[in-house]
């Protein structure tokens, strides 16, 4: 069976961040978070990195990934634009927001024909991450509608600079995925962890609740199921100019209509990221520890 490939998520601009974060470096020698997940997927056996990018950035990004990673790991890319849409489907007039992660997974379907995981750009995992992932792709075989999905613990996901928005899973005593619900507004209150979930209701989230960061597994007849239900949802709420079509809808879709299940992955690691610009100090710090224990070399890529 072919090595599983990695797709990543690099077309968001981080509007809360203020910039291009995926492209900011965090590192001893200007690594980017999104070097760490490379490095790491590297190391568990991905074969293959595609990144989804936008058009207007795509030159300068695909640029310094390629002076980075060159005999590192097979790279290409893919462009995540608005008018990327099922025949028959057109852009609606003043749409101006991205169509959202499950749109931008679709669009990799041409470089995609093994298990693939799905990551975002500007999020740090771990290396027990990347590893049990790669292990499940990698044993699925390509078996259809055999979906996997890494579930860190609520209490290893926080940011310290802000609120946050996460995936609250349910998972069944089997370990499987039934449901991913949003939460948003997530932080800790007197040692207490608190979120609004789909009704608004603040809620308490246990720490050790599974959530999903959107570090996903998936095989390549995703794309022909993705694409879909993202006519149907073009159908429903095309119209509607701040809709999107989140990974997650499609997961559930398909676990309510049997078509595919979920195995929940467990990590013990922390996630970390840059979602506020506050967080950019910390993570650095973060990062500086890691290769002063040895879990990266410095520089990362030679």
């Amino acid at each position: 069976m072919n090595k599983p490939t990695l797709l990543i998520l690099a077309a968001g601009m981080g509007s809360r961040y203020g910039g291009l974060k995926q492209l900011d470096g965090v590192g001893p020698n200007g690594e980017t978070i999104m070097d760490y997940s490379v490095y790491d997927a590297a190391k568990a056996g991905f074969k293959k990195v595609v990144f989804v990018v936008r058009e207007f950035f795509r030159a300068d990004f695909e640029k310094r990934v390629r002076d980075r990673y060159a005999g590192n790991i097979e790279i290409e890319f893919i462009e995540q634009e608005l008018n990327r849409l099922p025949d028959g489907f057109t852009v609606p007039e003043c749409r101006e927001k991205p169509w959202g992660t499950g749109h931008a997974v679709l669009v990799a379907a041409k470089l995609i024909d093994t298990p693939f995981g799905v990551i975002n750009a500007d999020d740090y995992y771990g290396q027990t991450s990347f590893a049990v992932l790669a292990d499940y792709l990698t044993k699925s075989k390509g078996k259809k509608g055999d979906f996997s999905m890494v579930g860190f613990c609520t209490g290893n996901t926080l940011s310290e600079s802000g609120v946050v928005s996460r995936g609250v899973c349910s998972v069944n005593e089997t370990g499987y995925l039934t449901s991913v619900e949003e939460h948003h507004n997530i932080k800790k209150e007197n040692d207490i962890i608190l979120g609004d979930n789909c009704k608004g209701e603040r809620v308490i989230i246990d720490s050790n609740r599974p959530v999903s960061m959107n570090m996903w597994g998936f095989t390549p007849d995703l794309f022909k199921e993705g694409n879909s239900l993202f006519s149907e949802f073009l159908k429903e709420r095309g119209d509607d100019l701040k809709a999107e079509f989140y990974i997650p809808f499609i997961v559930n879709e398909l676990i309510k209509t049997n078509y595919a299940t979920c195995r929940v992955l467990s990590t013990p690691d922390k996630w970390f990221g840059v979602t506020y610009k506050e967080d950019r100090e910390a993570v650095a710090k973060k990062i500086t520890e890691l290769v002063s224990q040895g879990a990266y070399p410095t520089p990362l890529f030679v």
